[in-house]
């Protein structure tokens, strides 16, 4: 009904910018045909004739385009000359009305917009393979989209930005992201984006207004109820708005930020690897990062400040505020109602401190704090707040040693959730365990993958990504996690994939040994390198290539060559006997 209804916009735009052209072509034409057809003209012996319709029409035709055929059935008299030079003029200014005002209507504002919907439905529509739906292409969309691209997944996006809309026409996506320059909270272009289509796997609402993101949730889920919905709030009110409509996951990224300091004080091995598997370029596999657990300051009691300092309290650490709005804050060391520079860095006891979070949200200030910081104590731990991902080049520049850029952290999380929600699960099961489990598997993964950067993917058991193990499988068949990662190209070796979990009737198996049988149906995650994943895939899928990694023969492929194969094993064993 959508797309019928941006056809019909269209059509209507159409229609009322060209229905007075049109009547005046038409009006031209009729009259430079009857006047043709009405007006006397000479045969050769002098007789009088008239022009048919036909050859009126065909004339009247090729003289408004001023293209010229001659005077056609036969000579003209003066007065069907008289008026071939009327029809002429009126129809070269008949043209010229007509084109420019298709030229009109080509700029017109309206017809663009409905233009526009239409052919973006419209791809929508063609798109059959699993989908996201963004709402919301600034930063943090764009660096999902990214991601998403990365590993084969395909999105629609939704932004009211044009000059957001026309940048991803630009991008170079391994896959097809149609984009609409729209009202994300409008339902029209929600059904547009295909949320009530079956492909549609989840919609993601990244705007930065949170009242935004609260009123598409909430259209989301009248118009498609079983929809799973991701969307970034940090906001407490809406948040809890949120809640309530069910199969929702909120992004937080100042809570997940502070929960990844927490980790990096507790666990530091399993913040390395978190950083890793996330892609933070910063973070090199089996190096983690230390935070000092003395005495803190907090620049800027916002957002981040409030969730940073809740952490801090938690691990035992009780930091200095500086913030000229901060006013009591219960179980804080000290609080400076300044802003924050040189004089109150020195104030708060900044050359005794351990760490420094720049953490407002101006870009500027927090790198002015951090240039302040480092000429005081250049030694110390300093954790800057970006909120701009324009200002990428600055933050390099500034040397701190941990950078919370939300967007960033906002994508990262999503994405962790679209590739597979056992990552999450994993990472808390290494939680759990303890150090000592976490660094073995560092160990592991850095053994597979050397210092490669990490790519993690899922694979399911079935007919549609194992032809081949299925159809190995139903024969009675059994393969064990060590065959399938074997090397087609050495067979003493490991294709660069590790598996974390495999999930099996509802119950998910942590750190599998190779010795582990597959089953069908397994949903396995791996980690390991793109390359990898490709290694993977082509055993999946090809019978000659499982078959060679488990019985270690290159058997003929082929109805000839296994023809002969069985002739020559039938010729030895006939020698033989």
């Amino acid at each position: 009904m959508a797309v019928t209804s941006e056809l019909d916009r269209v059509s209507m735009v159409v229609l009322r910018y060209m229905r007075g052209p049109v009547f005046v072509l038409i009006v031209v034409y009729a009259i430079g045909i009857t006047g043709m057809a009405l007006i006397p003209g000479h045969d050769a012996d002098g007789n009088v004739v008239y022009m048919n319709l036909f050859h009126s029409f065909y004339f009247f035709t090729y003289t408004a385009t001023t293209t010229g055929f001659g005077e056609i059935p036969g000579e003209f008299s003066d007065e069907q000359r008289l008026w071939a030079i009327l029809c002429v003029y009126m129809g070269v200014v008949a043209w010229l009305y007509a084109i420019s005002s298709i030229f009109r209507l080509m700029q017109n504002p309206h017809f663009l917009l409905a233009l526009n919907e239409h052919r973006f439905a419209r791809k929508v529509r063609r798109i059959h393979l699993p989908f996201y739906i963004i709402c919301g292409f600034g930063d943090t969309g764009s660096l999902l989209a990214r991601g998403l691209s990365e590993h084969w997944l395909r999105a629609v996006i939704i932004d009211k930005d044009p000059e957001r809309i026309k940048a991803l026409g630009l991008r170079d996506y391994r896959v097809s992201m149609p984009g609409l320059c729209a009202d994300p909270s409008a339902p029209k272009y929600l059904v547009d984006a295909g949320v009530r289509m079956s492909s549609c796997m989840a919609a993601i609402i990244l705007t930065v207004d949170d009242e935004a993101n609260v009123r598409i949730a909430v259209m989301t889920r009248l118009l498609n109820p079983d929809i799973h919905i991701l969307c970034r709030s940090t906001s407490k009110r809406h948040i809890e708005h949120l809640r309530s409509l069910g199969n929702v996951t909120i992004i937080n990224p100042f809570e997940i930020f502070a929960q990844l300091l927490s980790m990096a004080i507790t666990a530091p091995r399993l913040h390395n690897l978190n950083s890793c598997l996330v892609h933070n370029p910063r973070v090199k596999l089996g190096q983690p990062v230390v935070l000092p657990t003395g005495n803190w300051i907090i620049c800027g009691y916002g957002r981040m400040g409030r969730w940073l300092y809740r952490h801090f309290v938690l691990n035992g650490i009780r930091p200095v505020i500086i913030d000229p709005q901060a006013g009591h804050v219960e179980g804080a060391e000290q609080v400076i109602p300044r802003h924050a520079n040189r004089e109150s860095l020195q104030q708060a006891g900044l050359e005794n401190a351990a760490g420094v979070v720049a953490g407002t949200d101006n870009d500027h200030d927090n790198l002015s704090i951090l240039m302040c910081v480092n000429s005081l104590n250049p030694d110390i731990f300093t954790i800057a707040r970006q909120n701009r991902h324009e200002n990428q080049i600055g933050f390099d520049g500034a040397n701190a040693n941990l950078v919370l850029q939300s967007s960033l952290t906002t994508a990262r999380r999503v994405l962790k959730h679209l590739i597979s929600p056992q990552v999450q699960m994993f990472l808390d099961y290494l939680r759990d365990q303890g150090e000592d489990i976490c660094e073995q598997t560092v160990l592991r993964l850095h053994a597979t993958i050397g210092d490669q950067r990490s790519h993690m993917w899922h694979s399911i058991i079935h007919d549609q990504e194992a032809a081949a193990i299925t159809e190995y499988l139903r024969n009675g068949n059994s393969l064990t996690l060590g065959e399938l990662r074997r090397d087609p190209h050495q067979l003493d070796s490991t294709i660069p994939a590790l598996p974390f979990t495999i999930r099996r009737h509802g119950e998910c198996m942590m750190l599998p040994a190779d010795s582990e049988n597959v089953m069908l149906g397994d949903d396995i995650l791996f980690c390991g390198t793109e390359e990898g994943e490709n290694l993977l895939l082509a055993t999946m899928n090809n019978v000659y290539t499982l078959d060679y990694l488990i019985s270690g023969q290159d058997k003929p492929r082929g109805y000839l060559f296994r023809w002969l194969g069985q002739r020559g094993q039938r010729q030895s064993v006939s020698d033989a006997g």
